[in-house]
């Protein structure tokens, strides 16, 4: 059998007075997600537990059926592997973004959704000032700012006496929007080097070339850098090993692939995605159709829902939600049958309402059609739908293997 899952990041919200009352996924027009909804089932599913953060690295986990109580180490460590850089048993990962704040608020978590050449150029003076031998409170490591994509990147902090644990708290600068950040600065163990290195990093960001060319093309510069997400190296069972399937996973953002790369999953890097608005999704359907070849299961995760919540923009998050129905969705439901019996899953990770522009908890909205799935007679795919169906996982861990059936 073949299998899809289909990750429209976020995309579960409330409804929307600009939209009549309705969510996002109510209002999209998107007749083929609502054509798996109605030969198949519609259900809800809860991915974060209460004692984590709403956030797609533990959201993530729990979709692709592992139980983020139990594996769970950072959301780093995941964007780590998938840029191909090894943790050593000791060492840590913390996420690096690039950030606009101004009156000391979070203006831009994107920093203008600033390039990857851009954002290299920065991370490069970054690791020059301030990478290398750690020079704070006695510490004997050393710190490695590494480029990623756009203002994603990742630091790594090597040695036996790194000062975190897990009761380190940083919290991600996408949940503080427009909001003063001196209140959601790193707390707990290593929180103090945490602080410095960001605090530090506004000299060297100031006047750089780089920051210099983007304001007089009135476009937002890097103020800083902002840190997060810190985790050791986790240790996940391979996807194979657990669920007996080959799989592979398409994605434009470093944590999903991470994850992928780490259950063992081919990683196929689409030409034209973005991680945002203007990704080619088109491109993203052509190769998952190839991917599902050889592959057992085929992943397709799509960031655009997700942006759009996180920059209060209701009719791009609907448009992101056609554009996934129409690119991807209703090509792979064309093209799965040739292969026999097949099943697809659409699903986000987690809820992003536009009203907070924040990641939350509570449960997700999913829907399963295929081979031995008896449809419900359920009409539409959204959350009202879900909000009314028997079919409910209160650990999210556990749909996985469910859906595999």
């Amino acid at each position: 059998m073949k299998f899809v899952i289909v990750i429209p990041d976020g995309c579960a919200d409330e409804p929307q007075k600009s939209l009549g009352g309705k969510t996002p996924l109510q209002a999209a027009k998107k007749p083929h997600m609502d054509r798996v909804a109605q030969i198949g089932l519609v259900g809800r599913t809860d991915n974060v537990p209460p004692t984590l953060t709403p956030a797609s690295d533990v959201a993530t986990l729990s979709l692709f059926g592992y139980d983020p109580l139990v594996v769970y180490t950072g959301r780093a460590p995941l964007e780590t592997a998938a840029m191909g850089l090894k943790l050593g048993p000791k060492d840590w990962a913390v996420r690096c973004n690039l950030v606009h704040v101004e009156n000391e608020e979070m203006r831009d978590f994107t920093a203008g959704h600033i390039t990857p050449e851009d954002g290299k150029e920065l991370i490069l003076a970054i690791q020059t000032q301030l990478g290398g031998p750690v020079n704070f409170d006695g510490l004997r490591g050393t710190l490695e700012f590494h480029a990623g994509v756009s203002y994603r990147n990742i630091l790594i902090y090597r040695g036996d006496d790194a000062p975190f644990t897990t009761e380190t708290k940083a919290q991600p600068p996408h949940d503080v929007p427009d909001q003063q950040i001196a209140g959601h600065l790193p707390k707990g163990p290593g929180s103090n080097l945490l602080r410095d290195l960001m605090a530090r990093s506004r000299a060297v960001l100031r006047d750089h070339p780089t920051n210099v060319r983007r304001r007089s093309e009135g476009k937002r510069d890097a103020t800083q850098i902002w840190l997060w997400g810190q985790g050791v190296a986790p240790s996940l069972q391979p996807f194979a090993e657990q669920y007996g399937k080959k799989g592979a996973i398409i994605s434009a953002v470093d944590l999903v692939r991470g994850v992928g790369v780490l259950l063992g999953w081919t990683r196929i890097d689409v030409p034209g995605t973005t991680g945002y608005l203007d990704t080619d999704y088109a491109a993203k359907g052509r190769y998952a159709i190839e991917a599902i070849k050889s592959h057992d299961l085929v992943c397709v995760h799509v960031e655009a829902p997700d942006e759009a919540s996180h920059e209060g923009k209701v009719d791009e998050k609907v448009k992101a939600l056609e554009r996934i129905d129409e690119h991807i969705v209703g090509p792979l439901l064309a093209a799965l049958p040739s292969h026999g019996d097949w099943r697809i899953l659409i699903s986000p990770d987690h809820r992003t309402p536009l009203r907070t522009r924040a990641h939350a908890y509570g449960m997700v909205p999913f829907a399963v059609a295929g081979t031995g799935v008896k449809p419900q007679g359920q009409t539409s795919y959204d959350e009202i739908v879900a909000d009314q169906a028997s079919q409910v996982f209160e650990k999210g861990h556990e749909l996985m293997r469910w859906f595999l059936g």
